[in-house]
């Protein structure tokens, strides 16, 4: 049976331990096809980690073209693009920066019924999706989405600098946002993909609500979500441990990408 092409858009740290993770994990039912960055440097760094100079490539399209799978884990400010390209050339896509097409759920699912291709959105650095997934075909009442990261974690996101907070003077649990998902999704773009995968899989990004606390003892991501439903009540809590090469990012949000991965693969899916 031949293998999947895989193309891989976002070389950072990211992209770099997705590329590992599918020559060490999936080798004889996948390849790495493609790799493509706009700082052509990560994705020549990752060429070279495959010994291929033919791997990195110097368009978004020309990666399309090699792949029949198309991961996106470049940032929420590219990804609808990435996904629609994708999508338009009848290729499957996965999309990693969940918080850059949460508001084109509709669109994104138009595309991918006309291209009859897949999108895949892994569950990333929180757990209860499943059991959202499950109570939407009842009544789900509220989603709350509260989020705790070391303040470091803020830094540059220009919400927090209009707040007038020294991130690195911060003493106690600090609030930075209390509100709906789709305002939370628009001002910390690069700390909040799950609460974009919350809104879509459940009641929208304008009824579920997110907490955002900078939180200065903290050395982990923790991410709380509580679902009120007519099936019962959900609530899970999830201490992320940091990427160790992207602080920003955790672990286990790359660990779902691969699992995904293998849910893709395998003929037998566990989970809702």
């Amino acid at each position: 049976m031949p293998r999947l092409k895989i193309g891989l858009v976002g070389c950072g740290a990211i992209g770099t331990s997705l590329a590992k993770a599918i020559k060490k994990d999936f080798a004889k039912k996948a390849e790495l096809a493609a790799v493509y960055d706009i700082d052509s440097s990560k994705s020549a760094k990752i060429s070279a980690l495959f010994k291929s100079r033919s791997l990195a490539v110097s368009s978004l399209e020309k990666l399309i073209n090699r792949s029949q799978l198309v991961i996106e884990a470049a940032s929420a400010s590219c990804s609808w693009d990435v996904a629609r390209k994708v999508l338009l050339k009848k290729r499957d896509v996965m999309v990693m920066s969940i918080g850059g097409i949460v508001s084109r759920k509709v669109e994104l699912s138009r595309l991918a019924a006309k291209a009859g291709a897949r999108v895949y959105l892994p569950s990333g650095a929180i757990s209860g999706v499943d059991s959202l997934k499950a109570a939407m075909f009842g009544k789900v009442k509220s989603v709350t989405l509260t989020t705790r990261k070391n303040p470091i974690a803020f830094k540059g996101v220009k919400y927090v600098e209009g707040l007038g907070l020294d991130l690195e003077k911060v003493e106690d649990d600090t609030l930075l946002f209390s509100g709906p998902a789709s305002e939370a999704v628009k001002n910390f773009p690069q700390n909040i993909n799950v609460a974009a995968l919350l809104s879509i899989a459940g009641i929208g990004q304008d009824k579920t609500m997110v907490e955002i606390l900078a939180c200065p003892g903290v050395t982990k991501n923790i991410h709380e979500v509580s679902i009120e439903s007519e099936a019962g009540s959900v609530f899970t809590r999830t201490e992320n441990i940091l990427h160790p090469d992207n602080p920003k990012t955790s672990y286990m949000a790359v660990l779902a990408a691969v699992a995904t991965l293998k849910q893709i693969m395998e003929p037998v899916v566990t989970g809702t």
